[in-house]
């Protein structure tokens, strides 16, 4: 058999092991954390029985990323649990390149911090091995039930398999749903910062791998996620077992409702900020399938019930014609630039408005690639407010020119504070990539293939224009439903089994498959629950907020 790995390759006459077959053809660096063989993780330690060609995984990559994360937090786990037995350990969200982590009931200070990482890099340093075996359901779930990770063994209980693979590091057995390195020396290159009760966890910078992350505050995206915590203790939700429960005691239908009364009540008060500063702009962004659409439409809704007649303004009609529009490296158009956009025109236009004169707003044409020659026109009146909604829309060079009291900024994100359990968070990222999904297949007839193909694309320009952004804004507004994720699922799973494992996107529908296997059925009867203007409808459909 043959082996293939960059512009390497090795013939055997046997099976071997990955780290053994990249040792032999020299790459013996411990970037590479495991490899992709026909669109399939495979771990260093798994051995190859057939011709195959390899395909590093590294920082440099995002599955690189998640699996470094992964392990790392396994030797968090592992050091919490030397330093303080018994006490429960919850991984949170993202935060400026890191993880929010608290021990609830437990309020941590710095010098607990300090020895956190300091017993973390001893771990590191006794490059101790990760061993994996195959347990039962029925062993996994005594373990954890006797371990006190209920919420694990109730997940666990939850999927309809025989065996499940367990890791294990000196005494603690853990199960990852995903792959792990060989050893805690693979990932040495981290740090811990104090936050509030708990701390971050700070993994490598992704611009410079041999060094963690900078650490950025942001407090008003903070908050939005603080604020979503806030909502999963109302709302008793905080891992997916505990939404399997709600939806076995048929409770759903008064758990959308709740959810949905918190969005209204999120965005009465974003109104009411802006009334009551005597805003006339409103500029509203977020990152792909945050929903910005349906929050303009339902922000409008509620100025007018303030007493604003409030107009919508979508700024992708400001597109340029497509061969105006920057490239990406490859020849395709760059449609998440800043200059895929006229910017000279919007910020005439904005200074026109507020200046009382008649604009024309100008419409794009998808379906042509390039503006109708027809306008819309637009005067604003004393008590009227513009609503711009467009991924660069707090991009300051659109406003630079503006007067900063006539302007209030919005960002939108999806920002989940469910887990699947205590120690495995649900990333936003897969949430939005779900709404994506769902919504190009159910409104713009896209290829399934075609939506992870752009997915990548899409997340550069996201970090490169959008996310720098964000604390630009006066107001957050998390667009998250708590309830969401069984929904889209049923919407979800039949699109993701297109995806085969030679196409480009078959990691990325893994993933996915393999998250939504934890989620409940949800009887489609029940979606008559939500409402016309959720957040949601803009992806799964029954959205009337452009309605008449």
């Amino acid at each position: 058999m043959t082996f293939y790995c960059l512009d390497h390759s090795l013939s055997s006459d046997a099976s071997m092991r990955v780290l053994d077959i990249l040792s032999a053809m020299g790459f013996v660096r411990r970037d590479i954390l495991a490899v992709l063989v026909d669109g399939e993780v495979r771990e260093l330690t798994d051995t190859l029985s057939s011709d195959a060609t390899l395909r590093p995984l590294t920082l440099a990559n995002e599955e690189g990323r998640r699996i470094y994360e992964r392990s790392l937090r396994f030797v968090m786990l592992l050091a919490l649990r030397h330093l303080f037995p018994g006490a429960r350990v919850r991984v949170e969200y993202s935060v400026c390149g890191g993880i929010l982590v608290r021990l609830p009931g437990k309020a941590l200070s710095t010098r607990d911090v300090r020895r956190i990482a300091e017993e973390m890099h001893l771990l590191c340093e006794k490059d101790l091995p990760f061993t994996h075996a195959q347990w039962t359901t029925e062993e996994a779930l005594a373990y954890f039930t006797e371990d006190g990770q209920t919420d694990k063994a109730v997940l666990l209980s939850h999927r309809p398999i025989d065996h499940i693979r367990m890791y294990q590091c000196e005494d603690m057995s853990e199960y990852f749903y995903g792959a792990m390195v060989p050893s805690t020396g693979y990932v040495p290159i981290f740090d811990l910062l104090l936050h509030g009760n708990g701390f971050v966890l700070q993994l490598p910078n992704a611009a410079s791998p041999l060094e963690p992350a900078p650490y950025f505050d942001r407090p008003r995206h903070l908050a939005a996620f603080d604020q979503s915590a806030r909502w999963c203790s109302i709302l008793g939700v905080e891992n997916v077992t505990d939404l399997s429960l709600l939806i076995e005691k048929k409770q759903l239908r008064p758990f959308i409702r709740v959810n949905e009364a918190l969005h209204d009540q999120a965005i009465i008060d974003i109104a009411r900020s802006i009334s009551t500063a005597r805003r006339r702009i409103v500029l509203v962004a977020g990152p792909s399938s945050s929903g910005k659409t349906t929050f303009s439409g339902r922000l409008a809704v509620q100025l007018q019930v303030l007493g604003h007649r409030a107009v919508r303004v979508s700024l992708d009609n400001y597109y340029r014609n497509r061969d105006q529009i920057p490239r990406e490296p490859d020849g395709s158009v760059d449609l998440e630039h800043i200059r895929a956009i006229d910017v000279p025109l919007i910020q005439a236009q904005m200074q026109s408005l507020l200046a009382g004169e008649e604009v024309m707003l100008p419409v794009y044409s998808f379906q042509t690639k390039s503006r109708d020659v027809q306008g819309i026109p637009l005067r604003l009146g004393a008590n009227d407010i513009v609503i711009f909604e467009g991924i660069h829309a707090l991009n300051p060079v659109l406003t630079e020119h503006l007067p900063a009291d006539q302007i209030h900024r919005v960002f939108v994100s999806a920002l989940t504070c469910l887990n699947l359990d205590d120690h495995n968070r649900i990333r936003t990222t897969d949430v939005r990539l779900l709404r994506r999904l769902v919504r190009d297949h159910q409104f713009r007839n896209t290829d399934p293939r075609d939506t992870f193909a752009m997915w990548e694309s899409v997340r550069r320009g996201e970090e490169t224009w959008i996310f720098p952004f964000q604390e630009n804004a006066d107001s957050v507004f998390n667009t998250t439903l708590h309830y969401e994720l069984p929904i889209l699922a049923h919407y979800a799973r039949p699109l993701l089994q297109i995806i085969g494992p030679s196409d480009p996107g078959y990691l990325f529908a893994f993933r996915l498959r393999k998250m939504l296997n934890y989620l409940p059925a949800v009887d489609p009867e029940i979606f008559n629950e939500i409402p016309p203007l959720s957040l949601l409808r803009e992806f799964i459909g029954g959205c009337t907020i452009d309605e008449t």
